[in-house]
């Protein structure tokens, strides 16, 4: 990719798009996380081309958060870089989000869920990404020490005063974003997407949740779809020393990933019959249902991202190829390690 950067004419020509839930609002099949790889301590020009990347070819919803890096705030930075340098005159074509809620800076309202910490944590997002707004606004955890009425009305304030476009909630239990959305809902700022971990090994957060997003009209965005990578060929013979479960530092152990292995090859012998690798087969897994709205996904180079957008080439499965699947995951989901 050249320095001076000209748009694919052709990006909105094969991504489908999807509705978040009663809203106006359409988003792309999926969406860039911006979580790993676009920090400070990752190579500029990789990150860049991985924006340009997934933007040539539809994605138009990037997902931050104030603490992506790293260092925390880092990712903001470069994505702000990366829009004055590249996608300036495209911001209308761009759905962009943030977040506050974890670690960001010191003391005490450096996290969580306070009006002061969310309110001001917009500001220097803002700031770092070189934006007048975003257009959505996420409470990224929730806070079981602030009431829930406060944190909600920290992002009614953020809509009305025109800093974002519309408010979210993220990886917020049943029975908080049922009352999170009532409250939303009759401040006239009704919830646009809640951001929930969902995989094909991780489903208990979506049973949860599906039937209550429905009745409210809010749409859902899920990430970690790859289960941190387990659901790739990663995985398939054993723990690789230059993987995540490999590290001493992190969410994913080793006594975590083995009991799945024998599980995720089976799963792969079915990709493999589709044609597809068992990473598209995930993703493809969870576009069949349409209560997602968008799948959230991670890259590490911009090959990365073209591999995954394969996944909509094949998005059909027959009865009989759900049916294996459904077999293969019927234990429940154990553990809770892949945020």
């Amino acid at each position: 990719m050249s320095d001076h950067y000209t748009a694919n004419p052709g990006r909105y020509n094969t991504m489908p798009y999807r509705r978040s839930g009663n809203s106006g609002v359409l988003l792309s099949s999926l969406s860039l996380g911006l979580w790993h790889n676009f920090g400070d301590v990752d190579r500029y020009d990789n990150s860049r081309q991985m924006v340009l990347t997934a933007f040539d070819n539809g994605i138009c919803s990037m997902d931050l958060a104030n603490n992506y890096g790293p260092p925390p705030g880092s990712a903001e930075e470069t994505f702000g870089r990366i829009m004055q340098q590249d996608l300036k005159s495209h911001r209308d074509e761009l759905f962009i989000s943030t977040k506050a809620g974890h670690l960001m800076w010191p003391g005490p309202y450096g996290e969580w869920g306070s009006r002061k910490s969310l309110l001001a944590s917009l500001d220097q997002s803002l700031k770092r990404m070189k934006l007048e707004y975003v257009d959505i606004y996420y409470s990224h955890r929730y806070d079981p020490n602030t009431p829930v009425e406060e944190t909600v009305g920290a992002l009614i304030h953020a809509v009305k005063s025109g800093k974002a476009l519309y408010a979210g909630i993220s990886k917020y239990p049943a029975d908080v974003a049922k009352k999170a959305f009532a409250m939303l809902r009759d401040a006239g700022v009704p919830c646009l997407l809640h951001q929930i971990r969902y995989s094909m090994l991780l489903r208990e957060d979506g049973d949860n949740l599906f039937d209550l997003h429905r009745k409210e009209g809010v749409g859902c965005i899920s990430f970690s779809p790859l289960a941190q990578g387990v659901l790739t060929e990663k995985y398939l013979h054993g723990i690789p020393k230059e993987s995540r479960a490999a590290k001493e530092s992190g969410f994913l152990k080793v006594n975590q990933v083995l009991p799945l292995v024998e599980k995720v090859q089976k799963l792969h012998d079915i990709a493999i019959k589709r044609g597809q690798t068992l990473a598209q087969m995930a993703i493809a897994w969870q576009l069949t249902d349409d209560r997602i709205t968008t799948v959230l996904i991670g890259a590490s180079s911009p090959d990365q991202i073209l591999e995954n957008l394969k996944a909509l080439n094949n998005t059909k499965f027959t009865s009989e190829e759900l049916i294996k699947i459904n077999k293969i995951l019927d234990t429940p989901p154990f553990w809770d390690g892949m945020a």
